[in-house]
């Protein structure tokens, strides 16, 4: 689980911001959390736009409250039983970044299906952004929050690399293809993929990892024209996603120079 000791300052407490935001910028907000012990007109509100948004809307003890809205003195800001968890980035949409995936140095998004660390999330965004990756899909829901943690291992790159943030994984890759992009997913047994070292991705691509214990779902993987594997060269269980993804990344980028792209 994500440590939250820093994450003070993407919390924005109190039942007139929240319901100021939500109603202005819902874009900017990642999670709304609510008193168990609150209710009222103004929370159905919060709720209803919560909904109408797509965002998370959790009930929480007034004890987590207090601790996420604990500045680094000490001190508690007034919450009045409810918090909005802010966006660590800007997210751009995927059509934009389909747009303009021609001008990247490196014609390859990355799409995370259900990676769950920060850790993970953040160094993919890292090796993806300083080998010229055009950007990143990331779905809504049951993935790695791009806070605290995921931007210390970004170290940076969180702010400059475009984001897409896509209600559905498999409708936003199904757009990619429609845009050209061939799809490639990583795969953790050799006999059911190709091999990665001996056939370089076809760019304009999309790279699609999936979770670090299951993989992909079988929705995701489907859409996937080619599976990709890495050999080992000794008995070895398997490699972290973020060090599979960094491999694959670098091989496009590889044969991409060599082909004299770019």
């Amino acid at each position: 689980m994500e440590n939250h000791e820093n994450d003070t300052d993407l919390m924005l407490p109190g039942m007139k911001p929240v319901l100021e935001l939500l109603a202005s910028a819902p874009q900017k907000i990642e999670q709304v959390l609510c008193s168990r012990a609150l209710s009222g007109q103004d929370v159905q509100r919060v709720q209803r736009l919560c909904q109408e948004n797509g965002l998370r809307f959790t009930r929480v003890g007034n004890a987590a409250l207090d601790r996420l809205c604990r500045r680094k003195q000490g001190q508690t800001i007034a919450h009045q039983g409810i918090a909005a968890r802010l966006c660590a980035t800007t997210f751009t949409r995927l059509e934009d970044i389909l747009a303009t995936i021609g001008d990247a140095p490196l014609q390859l998004l990355l799409a995370l299906d259900q990676v769950q660390d920060p850790g993970n999330a953040g160094t993919l965004i890292r090796s993806l952004y300083a080998l010229g990756g055009a950007g990143l899909i990331l779905p809504e829901h049951n993935t790695a929050r791009l806070g605290p943690a995921a931007r210390r291992t970004a170290a940076g790159a969180l702010e400059r690399l475009p984001i897409a943030r896509v209600k559905n994984l498999g409708h936003a890759l199904d757009a990619c293809e429609e845009a050209g992009l061939a799809i490639y997913g990583a795969a953790g047994d050799v006999k059911d993929a190709v091999n990665a070292f001996s056939e370089p991705m076809r760019l304009p691509a999309v790279l699609v990892l999936g979770n670090e214990a299951k993989g992909l779902r079988p929705g995701t993987a489907k859409r996937c024209s080619r599976m990709l594997a890495i050999p080992l060269a000794r008995d070895f269980d398997s490699l972290n996603v973020a060090q599979a993804g960094a491999m694959l990344m670098a091989l496009a980028a590889a044969a991409r120079a060599k082909s004299g792209e770019g």
